[in-house]
């Protein structure tokens, strides 16, 4: 009879890593409560049931650290998204649906809806430049699927620059509003949203 094997444990790294997922999460708490500017390591640490001496551990350059992690982790999400729905290819109007999908859900569950998403420009350098970079990759994948669809006259615009920036701004601003004990939830949100960005650029 065949043994079930015990789970893993956990390595140290590995424990790390999820302490600080939860801290970033439990920080996008503070941000909406009190602003990104307004929102200190003292709040940050309270949101996250922690000492600020604990926090420090975890973040050792504090809310640029933070910041950073919060950044990256949407950013890396975002574009292995746009990696996987190019690969997978077919209609234009289909792959951007889904890219407007997978934005909000990002945004909205896997930073918790912080607003630190849009405070790219407050890091301190090497980190600007990292996520300004990666920032170029991900808005250039959008583009390129509104281009294709263009090209194929599945979709209408006179600049798909513009309406890719267009679609993104529509989709980074909902962190400014959206509360996790609101009517709709992300999914909801990112499937509205779909349907009215990509609608509007259908022929």
């Amino acid at each position: 009879m065949k043994v079930a094997a015990a789970p893993a444990r956990r390595t140290a790294p590995e424990r790390f890593d999820r302490v600080r997922g939860e801290i970033l999460a439990r920080a996008a708490a503070a941000f909406r409560a009190h602003g990104f500017h307004g929102a200190g390591m003292r709040e940050i640490a309270a949101a996250a049931g922690m000492q600020v001496g604990n926090l420090y551990h975890y973040f050792p350059a504090g809310k640029a650290d933070l910041l950073y992690a919060c950044q990256r982790t949407a950013l890396d999400t975002l574009l292995a998204g746009a990696k996987e729905v190019e690969a997978r290819g077919g209609p234009a109007p289909a792959r951007l649906e889904e890219l407007v999908v997978r934005h909000v859900r990002c945004l909205l569950e896997t930073t918790g809806g912080s607003a630190a998403h849009l405070e790219f420009r407050a890091l301190p350098e090497p980190h600007r430049a990292v996520v300004a970079r990666r920032r170029r990759l991900y808005e250039a994948a959008v583009r390129r699927t509104v281009e294709d669809g263009v090209a194929r006259g599945e979709l209408r615009c006179a600049d798909p620059k513009l309406a890719a920036l267009a679609v993104l701004g529509a989709l980074n601003a909902t962190v400014t509003w959206w509360r996790p004990d609101g009517d709709r939830s992300p999914d909801e949100i990112g499937k509205a949203f779909a349907k009215t960005l990509v609608g509007g650029l259908l022929p």
